[in-house]
């Protein structure tokens, strides 16, 4: 995949879908990221062929050891900006967008010591 951010969303994507269905298909992906069907088909061929996902009897998507630490990585930090600007003020959507642009934006080490400086803090 070109861009690793994109990667990760679609990885952030199929751990949600995941949590919120318990199985996770192409079309379910599509749905909640709001793209199309065969946008999302070409992405998850992608991600096969770099070992972050799989698919199981054929439709059903599984995130991959490294898949699913890649893609935990991503939420941990959405989570934690999207909580960090909602306690600075900006109204939930506002805040979960610009959380979505932050956590790309950061090495998994500038993020490390930045929540450690936060939740030391708290």
């Amino acid at each position: 995949m070109k861009d690793g951010r994109s990667q990760e969303d679609y990885l952030e994507a199929i751990l949600l879908v995941e949590q919120k269905r318990g199985s996770v298909r192409s079309v379910d992906v599509a749905e909640h990221m709001n793209f199309s069907k065969p946008s999302v088909s070409k992405a998850m061929g992608l991600l096969v062929q770099e070992g972050l996902i799989e698919f199981v009897e054929g439709k059903h998507i599984q995130l991959t050891r490294e898949g699913r630490v890649l893609a935990e990585k991503v939420y941990e930090k959405h989570r934690f900006f999207t909580d960090l600007l909602k306690k600075a003020g900006l109204a939930p959507q506002a805040a979960s967008e610009q959380a979505c642009l932050l956590e790309h934006a950061l090495s998994d080490e500038a993020f490390d010591a930045l929540k450690t400086a936060f939740l030391s803090k708290m």
